[in-house]
C-alpha cells in the first residue's frame, strides 16, 4: 500500500470513531459488563476474542445509523451488542466447521482451546447476544435479529454446498455474499434506525447502505486471497484450499478458453492445491482481469452505498457513514 492509501485509510477509521467516540465508549463498556462469568475457562475465552476484535466495524454502523437520526439510545447500544456478540460467535462457530487455526494473526479459539471448547464458548456469545436483544425491549429489533441469525446460517451452508461445485455462477456468488455478510451489515443499519423509532422509509435507506457496504467488505475480504502473502511471496490462496471460487476467479473463468477451463476445474475438483498449482490459478485469475472486475464491483457497490445517504442531512456522522464505504473498499486487512 502506498503512503498516500495508508494516510487515508487511517484518517478515514478515524473519522469513523470520531462522530460516536462517547457512544462506542458507553458499547464496550456494556459489551465487557454482558459477558462477565465466575466460569474460569470461559472468561479467558472472552477475554482472548474481545482483545482480539477487529476495528467494530458492524456496531459502529449500528450507532452511526442511530446518530444520524439523533440521539443514540440505550437500545441501539444493546442491539449493536447483540449484533456484535452474535457476529462473533458464527466466527468462533465457523473457524471450527472449517479447520481454522489462525483468526486476525493470532491462533483461532479452536486452535488454542479444541474444538467442544470453541463450540460452547460460541453457544455462550449467542446465548449473551439473545439477553441483549431482549433488553432492547423493542420487538422490530427482535425480529431483525431473529431474522439475520436465520440468513447467516443460510448463508453458510449455501457457501459449504457451493465448494462441491467448482463451476459456481456469478449470480450464485452474489447470493452468498448477500446472505452470510451484507444482510447482518443491513441488520445493523436497520436496528440502529428502529432504535431511534426512524421513519420506513429512513429505516430502508438506512438497510439499503448497510447491504451494499456489506456487499464491498465481502468482496475485498475475497480479493484477499489472491494479494502476496509478504512473508512467502506468493498469493494465500486459502478460499481456494477450502474449495471456494470466488468472484476473481469466475470472472476469469468466464472469459478463459475452454482449455483454461478445463485445466482450472480439474485442479479444483480434484483438490490438487499444492503451491504451484495455487499459484497459477491465482495468477490465472489476475491475468484475466478478475482482480479487475472485483474492484469494479466493489466500487459500484461503494457508489450504491454513498448514494443511500443521499436523503440524510450532511454533518459529522454522514462523513462518518461515507468514510465506512471508503474503508469497506480501500482496507489492507
Amino acid at each position: 500500500m502506498q503512503l498516500i492509501d495508508v494516510l487515508t485509510f487511517m484518517n478515514s477509521v478515524e473519522t469513523i470513531k470520531k462522530a460516536i467516540k462517547a457512544e462506542l465508549e458507553l458499547f464496550d463498556t456494556t459489551l465487557v459488563s454482558s459477558l462477565q462469568t465466575d466460569n474460569t475457562l470461559l472468561k479467558g475465552v472472552n477475554e482472548y476474542v474481545f482483545m482480539n476484535m477487529g476495528k467494530r466495524l458492524r456496531p459502529m454502523i449500528a450507532l452511526l445509523s442511530a446518530k444520524i437520526m439523533g440521539e443514540v439510545t440505550d437500545a441501539a447500544i444493546h442491539g449493536a451488542i447483540a449484533l456484535e456478540l452474535l457476529h462473533t460467535a458464527t466466527l468462533v462457530h465457523d473457524d471450527v466447521v472449517d479447520d481454522t487455526l489462525e483468526r486476525r494473526g493470532a491462533p483461532s479459539v479452536n486452535a488454542r482451546w479444541g474444538n467442544k471448547v470453541a463450540v460452547l464458548s460460541g453457544d455462550y456469545m449467542l446465548a449473551g447476544a439473545l439477553q441483549q436483544v431482549a433488553r432492547t425491549r423493542n420487538i422490530d429489533i427482535m425480529e431483525i435479529i431473529s431474522g439475520i441469525a436465520l440468513e447467516i446460517a443460510d448463508g453458510e451452508l449455501l457457501q459449504l454446498t457451493s465448494t462441491q461445485d467448482s463451476k459456481i455462477s456469478e449470480e450464485q456468488y452474489f447470493a452468498i455474499i448477500r446472505k452470510k455478510t451484507a444482510k447482518l451489515f443491513a441488520a445493523c443499519c436497520e436496528v440502529g434506525a428502529c432504535a431511534v423509532s426512524a421513519s420506513a422509509a429512513e429505516r430502508e435507506q438506512l438497510r439499503l447502505y448497510g447491504e451494499y457496504l456489506g456487499m464491498c467488505f465481502q468482496i475485498k475480504d475475497d480479493v484477499f486471497d489472491y494479494y502476496q502473502d509478504l512473508e512467502i511471496g506468493k498469493p494465500t490462496g486459502n478460499d481456494l484450499r477450502d474449495g471456494k471460487v470466488t468472484l476473481p476467479l469466475i470472472y476469469a473463468l468466464k472469459n478463459a478458453s475452454d482449455e483454461m477451463r478445463k485445466k482450472i476445474f480439474t485442479i479444483i475438483n480434484l483438490r490438487d492445491f499444492s503451491g504451484e498449482n495455487i499459484e497459477m490459478v491465482t495468477r490465472f485469475a489476475i491475468d484475466n482481469g478478475g482482480l479487475k472486475y472485483a474492484q469494479e464491483c466493489m466500487e459500484l457497490y461503494k457508489n450504491k452505498a454513498i448514494e443511500a445517504l443521499s436523503g440524510f442531512a450532511d454533518g459529522e456522522v454522514k462523513q462518518a457513514m461515507i468514510a465506512c464505504a471508503g474503508y469497506a473498499v480501500s482496507r489492507n486487512k
